[in-house]
Parts: C-alpha cells; sequence; structure tokens
C-alpha cells in the first residue's frame, strides 16, 4: 500500500474544492445567465489526468 506525498495530497485537494456547483447568489446574481460548472467532474466517468511521482 503506497502513501500519498504531499504534493499529489494538495493536488487532489484542489480537485475535490472544484469540483462543486456554483453558489446560488451567483445564479441570482447574474439572472440564470450562469447556471452551471461547465468544469464539473464524475469521479466515474471523468478521471484525472495526474502526473506525480
Amino acid at each position: 500500500m503506497s502513501k500519498k506525498s504531499l504534493k499529489k495530497k494538495l493536488i487532489l485537494a484542489k480537485k475535490i474544492k472544484q469540483n462543486r456547483p456554483i453558489p446560488l447568489f451567483l445564479v441570482a446574481k447574474t439572472k440564470r445567465k450562469l447556471r452551471t460548472n461547465n468544469k464539473r467532474r464524475n469521479w466515474r466517468v471523468d478521471k484525472l489526468k495526474l502526473k506525480i511521482k
């Protein structure tokens, strides 16, 4: 069983933070022109291509 390096852990944490819907106040502020996060990722479908050792 391998351990995660700190660099890999930080990158994975950032990807978790990026993978969320946009806030509702933003939908209201833009009068529903912005509705979805285009960079949303599903863990089963879209895999991360990380090149970290």
